[in-house]
């Protein structure tokens, strides 16, 4: 059985008819936004930790959601220190951003967070209190 062939003229039609435009307009391209902080409120350092010198960052996985809004937080490098760690990662629960999008359309992103508790440089007067209460056994 031979295979049907169809006439060049033919053949050349149909492809040249799928080139052509149709009656409707392409949609325009959006280009895509990549995903904002809006409110980023910095975590509780504990006095008593900052009085003492222990400072560090907390590196945090965060997934950002549709609606702006972390949907999971994960540690991925510790400050050296849990309380700092936790104090991150419960702040960072809280913030808020503008979702990132592809064609128009909110995706969720997933995005790495560096939190700093840096050491004052001077002795905040709050320190002088705890130093007290420690040496008084309290």
């Amino acid at each position: 059985m031979k295979p049907h062939l169809l006439p060049c003229s033919v053949v050349i039609a149909l492809t040249l008819g799928a080139c052509t435009s149709s009656d409707q307009p392409a949609a325009p391209v959006i280009a895509p936004t990549e995903v904002a902080a809006v409110q980023t409120p910095p975590p509780d350092y504990p006095a008593e930790l900052g009085c003492t010198g222990v400072g560090g960052t907390s590196v945090l996985k965060v997934v950002v959601g549709i609606e702006g809004k972390p949907t999971d937080v994960t540690l991925i490098s510790s400050s050296g220190n849990s309380q700092l760690d936790d104090s991150a990662a419960m702040r960072v629960r809280e913030w808020k951003f503008k979702a990132a999008t592809r064609n128009g359309q909110p995706v969720p992103t997933t995005i790495q967070v560096p939190v700093n508790f840096k050491v004052p440089d001077a002795k905040p007067d709050e320190c002088f209190a705890i130093e007290e209460r420690v040496r008084r056994g309290g």
